[in-house]
């Protein structure tokens, strides 16, 4: 991780600055669409990384990858609707010695946690009700379990950070398989994040921070469309979107409209794109200084969930660690989400 952060520093402060405002330049409210406010902070450890919003009408974060809080495990928390914090769980079971951290990416249909555990690559249920952790799956060795969505079948498709791989995990557990794989996912130390199943169009929408397959420059990302056939197996894989250097396109959500918000890591900005992938508006204007109207800039942010016409964005500030910007913010779209995909299947373990 620390590795990994030094590099995207050093990319980051490479970029050209000329289009961006002074730092002594007040932040600029923006238009109505894109008001932005402070949701709720997130204690230690920190890192957030993406916001699921529950069918309970709670909303939970886990605390992502961290290599400093040595021997201190992740945790899962859960505010209120309107950014309450009303509890949290510790991980069990992790190794904290290292890097380590979880990320909530969905739900079940009877409504446990699904949560990705990086220093075992274990998928884990967590039980809001009882407080019960169970482990339902394991990664082989090499993988970084990052974003999860569910499939038409009641399959769990599961993101790679670290491989060129789109994991399948059955609907009862177990053992996941490389269910697809393709050198458009390979990314080196910038790899596959977001990851979310259109019913209506029958794919899988994917984010690549960088794209190293020889289709477009090095550095850039995308959004990328990967079909799913009716009997499960992968279809073609075509790009939606391409991003502009160092833009590093992680999670996102979709609007009723079809459009999708796309989180930029790389320049603390959000994308809107049409359902096709025609880029729409971006906010901030200027990349880099996160300068959003708010308390807190935008500061890394890593994902966009909706919660009625607002985006919830994970603040994790990777780069600097300032734990001031480990927060959750609120950004007014001016339209509401689809409704999340639970199909009856999504149970699995049971």
């Amino acid at each position: 991780m620390r590795r990994l952060a030094a590099l995207l520093a050093a990319l980051v402060l490479a970029l050209p600055l000329a289009a961006a405002p002074s730092a002594a330049a007040p932040a600029a409210a923006g238009p109505a669409t894109w008001r932005t406010t402070v949701f709720a902070l997130v204690p230690a450890p920190g890192y957030p990384a993406y916001v699921h919003v529950h069918t309970n009408g709670r909303v939970y974060a886990g605390t992502y990858v961290n290599s400093s809080a040595t021997g201190v495990p992740s945790r899962v928390f859960e505010w209120s609707a309107a950014g309450q914090l009303l509890r949290s769980w510790p991980v069990p079971g992790q190794v904290t010695d290292g890097s380590h951290g979880v990320q909530v990416a969905n739900q079940t249909r009877d409504g446990r946690l699904v949560v990705l555990e990086t220093s075992t690559r274990r998928v884990l249920t967590l039980d809001v009700r009882t407080g019960r952790w169970r482990r339902v799956a394991t990664f082989p060795e090499g993988a970084v379990p990052n974003y999860a969505t569910w499939g038409p079948r009641g399959e769990l498709y599961v993101s790679d950070y670290a491989q060129p791989i789109v994991w399948r995990v059955p609907p009862r557990g177990g053992t996941p398989r490389a269910w697809f794989t393709a050198p458009a996912l390979e990314g080196a130390e910038f790899g596959t994040t977001g990851l979310v199943y259109r019913p209506g169009r029958g794919d899988l929408v994917l984010a690549q921070q960088w794209v190293l397959d020889g289709s477009q420059l090095p550095t850039t990302g995308a959004v990328l469309s990967l079909g799913v056939r009716p009997d499960g197996r992968p279809g073609e894989l075509r790009a939606l979107w391409r991003s502009g250097p160092m833009e590093l396109p992680d999670g996102f959500g979709i609007g009723r409209s079809g459009h999708l918000y796309v989180s930029l890591l790389g320049t603390n900005q959000l994308v809107e794109l049409g359902a096709g992938g025609a880029e729409v508006d971006r906010f901030p204007d200027a990349p880099l200084l996160g300068q959003n109207g708010s308390a807190i800039p935008f500061d890394t942010p890593c994902s966009a969930t909706f919660l009625g016409t607002s985006v919830l964005v994970a603040n994790q500030s990777v780069i600097t660690g300032t734990t001031a910007n480990q927060a959750i913010l609120r950004v007014e779209v001016g339209e509401r989400g689809k409704r999340p995909f639970v199909p009856e299947r999504a149970r699995l373990g049971r």
